[in-house]
């Protein structure tokens, strides 16, 4: 095996996990998601493959083109924004007027709650212009400075994804036990509508 490729392989999963492990709207659902143990498969696989799409192009050097499109970015950014907005406004209504049972209600989701999960997981991951920026630009041109090493750098941004969110969702689920209460659904929907609402607000201000 080539000495530089467990290196290059190192450097990129290293990288990629430290553009994703930063507090943000998709960790916070995948967190709530695994928490409640609903639909926590397709939710890691979403983002997931998601950030492998998008690092698989940053590789292929298509920065240039997300350069090149600041309306089309400016549209993802309004469109984030205001859904960032909506489901920190869901956040917040569950926080002052909870669901019946909210605390007990981990387990068992139906295909309505699936649906609606995997839809929410896609806005989003792909309603974030900053999922562009860190994926498609910045890892892009990392993974440019390797050469020849470039897609096994991106194997390993790709690889640092999938354990991050797969510790998340599953490794979620070690809360459960705490957050059996209404209260304490409470204070995570509480902590869920702040990231949303606060991030929703500064996407709009840097996009408008």
């Amino acid at each position: 095996m080539n000495s530089a490729l467990l290196p290059a392989l190192g450097a990129g999963f290293g990288t990629g996990l430290s553009l994703i492990v930063a507090i943000g709207a998709q960790n916070a659902f995948v967190l709530r998601q695994g928490v409640r143990g609903q639909a926590v498969l397709p939710v890691v696989a979403i983002c997931a493959a998601s950030d492998a799409v998008l690092i698989a192009l940053g590789v292929a050097g298509l920065g240039a083109v997300v350069t090149a499109w600041p309306a089309a970015m400016t549209v993802v950014g309004l469109a984030g924004g205001a859904f960032l907005l909506g489901y920190g406004a869901l956040a917040a209504r569950r926080v002052l007027r909870p669901a019946e049972g909210e605390g007990l209600r981990a387990e068992g989701a139906g295909t309505r709650s699936v649906r609606a999960a995997v839809l929410t997981c896609l806005a989003l991951t792909w309603l974030n212009p900053h999922v562009y920026l860190d994926t498609v630009l910045l890892l892009g041109s990392v993974a440019s400075q390797r050469g020849d090493l470039r897609w096994v750098f991106g194997i390993g941004a790709m690889l640092g994804s999938l354990v991050w969110f797969a510790a998340l969702g599953y490794g979620a689920r070690l809360l459960s036990g705490a957050l059996a209460r209404p209260t304490a659904w409470r204070v995570l929907d509480g902590a869920v509508a702040v990231t949303m609402l606060s991030l929703g607000g500064m996407l709009l201000l840097r996009t408008l």
